[in-house]
């Protein structure tokens, strides 16, 4: 116990929560760009979302899922921090998962990661190329039932299994 005792009047009921759930940016973040991440944290803001998880993949984890090269962990993850401490007032947390494992670490395993650690509902803010990836997967039509998505981009050609899911996932605005 901590030893701060309150009083309240009897029958006092704190308020209800205005914020729910969290809103998970899961990216590698080599190609997003400072408008993106402006724009996932208005929308944190302006759904009522309780925080807004920054999920920066490890270098293992992008090669395996896109060939592509990027940067150090610790350079981009170091970049998110910069762009969270320049927003002081919003409710930003940098995930550090992949950071600790330093291994390839499956979409899987992050999200049951996610679900466990964070308050619920969970919505994926995902890029068009992430989504069209994550729609890819052979776990994605158990995933879809469990997490929403919110897709940044342009509408070009999206995977089949994101269009049979429409009612799951919209535009970011």
């Amino acid at each position: 116990m901590s030893g701060k005792y309150t009083n309240v009047p009897y029958g006092y009921e704190p308020p209800p929560a205005t914020r729910k759930g969290t809103l998970i940016f899961y990216d590698s973040f080599e190609h997003v760009t400072d408008e993106q991440l402006e724009r996932a944290a208005a929308t944190a803001d302006t759904r009522s979302f309780e925080q807004l998880v920054l999920y920066p993949l490890h270098e293992s984890t992008v090669k395996r899922m896109s060939r592509d090269a990027v940067q150090a962990y610790y350079k981009r993850e170091d970049r998110l921090h910069d762009w969270r401490r320049d927003h002081p007032e919003s409710r930003i947390r940098v995930e550090s998962l992949e950071g600790k494992r330093k291994k390839y670490t499956p979409i899987d395993t992050a999200l049951r990661h996610i679900t466990a650690e964070y308050k619920a509902p969970h919505f994926l803010y995902l890029t068009v190329e992430m989504a069209n990836q994550f729609a890819s997967f052979d776990s994605f039509k158990d995933w879809i039932k469990e997490v929403r998505l919110i897709i940044d981009g342009d509408p070009v050609n999206l995977h089949p299994k994101l269009e049979q899911n429409t009612h799951r996932w919209e535009w970011a605005e």
